[in-house]
């Protein structure tokens, strides 16, 4: 029988934890697809429903870059078709003309709070499949 060097453990960890991640977001799209979002989609709304709890608050949208893992120009094209669905409005930082804000519209807040026991339900399954 092969002993496992450190190195081994620590692919074969990492290749885990990348299933997991793999495996989750797919029963998140899913889940969220009646709903007409997948779960980067959520993710963004998810954000900026925490970083903006009240009506007409927004977000940076360099802000969301990092926490998001996706691509500037990735999310740039999320955040498009999310406000083509009225879910999202940009608008441009008046201090600063090359900032982007993003705020959620009511539509998004709605359907952000329908969804959420949704997501929160993947997140719970599938992490309570990982821990046993």
């Amino acid at each position: 029988m092969a002993v496992k060097t450190a190195d081994a453990r620590l692919e074969e960890r990492w290749r885990d934890i990348l299933a997991v991640h793999a495996r989750t977001m797919c029963e998140i799209d899913r889940a969220l697809h009646p709903y007409g979002l997948g779960a980067s989609d959520f993710e963004v709304l998810d954000i900026l429903a925490a970083e903006s709890p009240g009506d007409g608050d927004h977000c940076r949208v360099q802000n969301l870059v990092g926490r998001v893992h996706l691509s500037q120009s990735a999310l740039s094209r999320l955040i498009g078709r999310l406000e083509k669905d009225g879910l999202v409005e940009r608008s441009v930082c008046a201090e600063d003309r090359r900032g982007v804000w993003v705020a959620l519209t009511g539509k998004g807040r709605d359907l952000h709070s329908e969804v959420l026991p949704v997501q929160r339900a993947v997140l719970g399954r599938m992490l309570a499949e990982r821990e046993r």
